[in-house]
């Protein structure tokens, strides 16, 4: 969630070191700061509370030097201030470090740094890092082996950035359950915790593994284990465009991508429908038929959105390939210390793929021996790299903390999974033609919904100020009400609430009055007149009613209704919930939120 970048190379540091930041904005952050090693020596440092606009202000004309470090921080360790503000460095101010992640042993090591006279400026685990590196630099000591030295010390996740002021040819980085991507250009070299901040200078990257360290230099990099042993990493080509990172000419990045959720579902799609067949080709899974029809149960592990999007692929898996399946937060599963089967498919969700939460999830299924499969929009993350196959979404950079296009091309990804694994059991041909007729029609489906946006707009703006919202719907329609309800908790921070509509009547419906509307999902399916009479009950009690449905209700049922077209039932809860997050977006934008950028959030949530 914090930000790091890292440059070495002929050129002037600051300007990418500046820039870099601004391109890592939005994962979140509450302070910034850059350090170079100045051509004529020593160490120049800024750091600020606040955005990099406000960084880049208070940085000097002459801040200049070929070698740098950068980083927007998330507070963990003591609250966001301009001493807390990394990079941090040692009493000799001679070692400059960045960090993400949490050093757990921290308060110990600060003890013991102290006692042995270092002098600390913060409340931050991270500086613990830049006194101890300088502990183990001392006397001409190479700068890779005082950061291994270090590291042999620490317990906790890190991703870091080392500059040594009287070793300024090298900048030294380390990961352990935090990313670190390296750039390769042309008689230069980069490094950060997101490829974002490099792809306007360099498509080449290298990611590094957990318990692996790099040394960069101007003309190349060496990685190695923490034991100093030699690895090898070849470089991959990154395939996301820089126009990808800019607003587009949307107010926020957050409508850019909800409206570029046709063309990424048309992505995710690509090459993966075969109509011959009436099937899916998913050759990143890895699993033949035989192993398939092995496969007695399915798990589902995301957190926060890719969690909703693991209840929907839940779903969908249970209704066409008759497989029990079923969705859990990710944070929550290792610690409950689960029983891994041979014969049950577990399934990593992360858009990032870096989440460390199912990182560690991941981690604990493959110890005990089970099968994972990775659904991730990010090529080479660490939970891709983990896993035994999987899906790449192919949904393009999402840039705005709440996701939109990536939770929709999650969904999407997941009637792929269920249609392959349907079809090898027994999904009939004809069930299968109706799916992927469906699929080929969404993305047009989706721009239906997008031409209402200026009246989901007008409807927002009337409903904004409402002290609460309630979400409900029923079984296909509750994972939808669950994620509508996050969305504009998120961005408008208004509180929400997502029940099923059959869970109405036991408790939640004392809630129910003129002050707290209610966004009911009403799909033209099996269940319509159940929710219809819920509908009847919330009105009976002068309650305000916006239904999303198939097709509106009588009058006397609602007071809003957004219109959707129909798709198969099992795939109209993708439908149903894109009015739900033009929604929110309106009702953010309506009160004045930082719509891309919400106050206490993260893209990437990359600590425990």
């Amino acid at each position: 969630m914090c930000g790091i970048v890292a440059y070495i190379g002929p050129k002037d540091a600051t300007p990418f070191l500046l820039e870099g930041l601004a391109r890592l904005e939005y994962r979140g952050y509450d302070s910034a700061g850059v350090a170079v090693a100045g051509r004529t020596g020593g160490l120049k440092l800024r750091k600020v509370k606040g955005r990099v606009a406000d960084l880049a202000a208070a940085v000097p004309a002459r801040f200049k030097g070929g070698t740098g470090i950068g980083h927007t921080r998330w507070a963990t360790h003591g609250v966001p201030s301009d001493a807390n503000a990394h990079p941090h460095l040692d009493n000799a101010e001679r070692i400059a470090v960045v960090h993400n992640g949490i050093i757990e042993n921290a308060d110990e090591l600060r003890a013991k740094l102290t006692a042995d006279g270092a002098v600390f400026r913060s409340e931050t685990d991270t500086e613990v890092l830049s006194h101890l590196i300088a502990a183990h630099a001392a006397g001409g000591v190479e700068l890779e082996d005082a950061v291994r030295a270090a590291l042999g010390r620490v317990v906790g996740t890190y991703g870091i950035a080392v500059l040594d002021a009287e070793q300024p040819d090298r900048i030294v980085v380390a990961r352990n359950g935090s990313p670190i991507v390296l750039g390769i250009g042309e008689k230069e070299m980069f490094a950060a915790s997101d490829v974002s901040a490099l792809v306007r200078y360099t498509r080449q990257v290298v990611h590094l593994e957990d318990g692996e360290l790099a040394t960069v230099r101007a003309d190349g990099f060496r990685t190695f284990t923490a034991d100093a042993r030699t690895t090898h990493r070849q470089p991959s080509t990154v395939d996301w465009e820089i126009d990808s990172f800019d607003t587009g000419g949307y107010e926020h990045y957050l409508l850019k991508e909800i409206h570029e959720q046709p063309g990424s579902v048309e992505r995710t799609l690509s090459g993966r429908l075969d109509e011959r067949f009436s099937t899916a080709h998913l050759g990143g899974l890895n699993l033949d038929a035989r192993e398939l029809r092995e496969i007695r149960r399915v798990k589902i592990l995301g957190c926060g959105s890719a969690y909703y999007a693991g209840e929907m692929g839940a779903q969908l898996i249970e209704e066409l390939a008759r497989i029990p399946a079923h969705s859990e937060p990710a944070s929550e599963f290792r610690y409950r210390n689960p029983v891994i089967e041979a014969d049950t498919l577990y399934v990593a969700v992360s858009q990032s793929g870096e989440t460390y939460d199912t990182l560690a999830a991941v981690q604990e299924i493959k110890r005990k021996g089970g099968r994972v499969l990775g659904v991730v929009n990010t090529v080479g993350s660490a939970i891709a790299r983990e896993c035994d196959g999987g899906i790449y979404l192919h949904a393009g950079p999402e840039v705005s903390v709440a996701s939109t296009k990536a939770f929709t091309s999650t969904v999407v990804a997941f009637a792929l999974l269920a249609l392959h694994f349907g079809r090898i059991h027994d999904l009939s041909p004809a069930d299968g033609r109706r799916i992927v007729a469906a699929l080929q029609a969404l993305p047009d489906q989706i721009r239906e919904v997008l031409d209402q946006s200026e009246a989901i707009a007008k409807l927002a703006a009337e409903y904004a100020d409402s002290t609460g919202m309630m979400f409900i719907g029923r079984v296909r329609g509750y994972p939808v009400a669950r994620e509508g309800a996050q969305k504009l908790k998120e961005i408008s921070y208004v509180h929400a609430e997502a029940y099923p509509a059959s869970e109405l009547k036991h408790g939640p419906l004392a809630l129910i009055s003129p002050e707290l509307p209610t966004v009911a999902l009403v799909p033209d399916d099996e269940l319509l007149d159940k929710n219809l009479t819920t509908l009847g009950e919330i009105k009976a009690r002068s309650g305000r009613v916006i239904a999303v449905a198939h097709r509106r209700p009588e009058d006397r049922l609602v007071d809003h209704c957004i219109l959707v077209p129909k798709s198969e039932p099992e795939l109209d809860p993708l439908l149903l919930n894109i009015p739900l997050q033009l929604l929110a977006y309106h009702a953010a934008v309506a009160l004045g939120r930082d719509v891309d950028k919400p106050r206490n959030l993260a893209k990437s949530v990359t600590v425990e």
